[in-house]
């Protein structure tokens, strides 16, 4: 075959690009289990902060095991169905009809008592947001909170994933003293709110803010009727 000629260049081109393919699904391929039990870790240490327990890569798989005490799956109906709470993804539940998800439920044992963990998942300004947030026993009261998000910008919407704004939601209350579901405000600054109910947004970061405020209040009343039946 002439060397020189476009057939050949065609087909050593193609060549190439078929094994560099199959180099790359095998590096792929065998990199998925490490990424998986990575993501299991991450999503452990994330879990756990939001009950005030601090992980390592190296140890949270054991405090999880230790401290999460049941994990189960509910329906919008507060009641139990089948299902696997860890690896429920609430992005394909959220696109379901409301009769049709399932909501995952972790139980944590604590110093200061049981708590209950619930996933949430939304949207901010660039992509979605995600958190888990931990409950008292009175199923009201926000012991502790954990958000992150895919590419919000740091310094501004970013600061969802941060220690200093996250402390604000412990001791906030999501029903009001008639028993309806309010969430929480995630307010601008002088905007008006029970402060039982509410927090500092981010300035410079509004749509981030509502974005989650939206969020919480989305995800709790998709809660909320297992919430009562807990407390009652």
């Amino acid at each position: 075959m002439n060397r020189n000629g476009n057939t050949y260049t065609f087909l050593y081109a193609a060549i190439m690009v078929i094994l560099v393919a199959a180099v790359l699904a095998s590096v792929s391929l065998a990199l998925k289990p490490r990424q998986t039990r990575n993501f299991e870790i991450e999503k452990k240490q994330n879990i756990l902060a939001s009950v005030n327990i601090e992980s390592t890569v190296a140890n949270a798989e054991e405090l999880y095991a230790k401290n999460i005490v049941n994990e189960y799956v509910v329906n919008v109906k507060g009641e139990l169905v089948k299902g696997d709470a860890f690896n429920t993804d609430l992005k394909k539940e959220r696109a379901k009809a409301p009769k049709d998800m399932i909501l995952p439920v972790f139980e944590c044992k604590t110093k200061n008592g049981l708590k209950y963990i619930l996933p949430l998942r939304g949207t901010g300004l660039w992509g979605p947001i995600w958190g888990f947030v931990s409950l008292n026993e009175d199923m009201n009261t926000i012991y502790g909170a954990n958000f992150d998000h895919e590419g919000e910008t740091p310094g501004l919407g970013a600061e969802i994933a941060t220690p200093a704004f996250q402390a604000q939601f412990s001791g906030k209350k999501i029903f009001d003293e008639a028993g309806k579901l309010v969430s929480i405000f995630v307010a601008k600054v002088g905007q008006v709110a029970p402060e039982e109910h509410k927090v500092d947004g981010i300035s410079g970061g509004t749509i981030t803010s509502k974005g989650l405020q939206k969020m919480l209040l989305d995800d709790f009343s998709s809660y909320k009727e297992f919430l009562i039946k807990k407390k009652s």
